[in-house]
């Protein structure tokens, strides 16, 4: 829906941000890179896969739906106020700060303990639970309940994920992160018409 301003300029509301390329890129993402880390890793794996494979599947799938998440945002903020520009500006650069603050954390982390091994499972979950975070805050800045909601499901999921050790912890980020995803298209599909 197409609103004007009081200056007649139009303006982009929450409800036409189409979210869905970026969510199905995720998903896939998800249920590709983890779910073949799933089938790979561990004492006894279903399928033994070259360990570059599974960081390939999730890196393209977050390289294109990051692509797609940036598309949806830069065209919400057409025709938005200075004030609206500034709020997706802030946004947008929270991902920066946040992703900085995980590479210094689990860097230092896993340097102080001696043990990088531990990288394996603390970048799928702290990433996991950093995006599920700045889906809330974008959700509650653009009043988008559906990513808000995907944002609260993401934190839920990538937490708990740590008590399930590996390849545990990949099986529930496959199965119920790239199945958050997958909701979140279909709901999508249903908001955007």
């Amino acid at each position: 829906m197409t609103t004007l301003t009081l200056a007649g300029t139009p303006t982009t509301t929450a409800d036409e941000i189409d979210n869905r390329a970026a969510y199905i890129s995720f998903g896939l993402a998800y249920v590709l890179g983890h779910g073949s880390n799933a089938i790979s890793a561990g004492a006894d794996p279903l399928v033994a896969l070259p360990g570059w494979l599974p960081m390939a599947l999730l890196g393209a799938g977050l390289a294109a739906g990051t692509v797609f998440a940036t598309l949806a945002a830069v065209r919400s903020q057409r025709g938005a106020g200075a004030s609206d520009l500034l709020s997706g500006r802030l946004l947008g650069l929270s991902w920066l700060s946040a992703f900085a603050g995980v590479f210094l954390v689990i860097t230092a982390l896993t340097g102080f303990l001696g043990m990088p091994e531990l990288q394996t499972v603390l970048w799928p979950v702290c990433s996991g639970l950093i995006v599920g975070l700045l889906y809330l805050a974008e959700g509650a800045a653009r009043r988008n309940v559906l990513h808000y909601a995907l944002g609260t499901w993401l934190v839920l999921v990538s937490t708990s994920a740590l008590f399930f050790g590996t390849p545990g912890l990949f099986w529930v980020l496959a199965i119920a992160g790239g199945g958050g995803y997958a909701v979140a298209s279909v709901l999508e599909h249903r908001r955007a018409r």
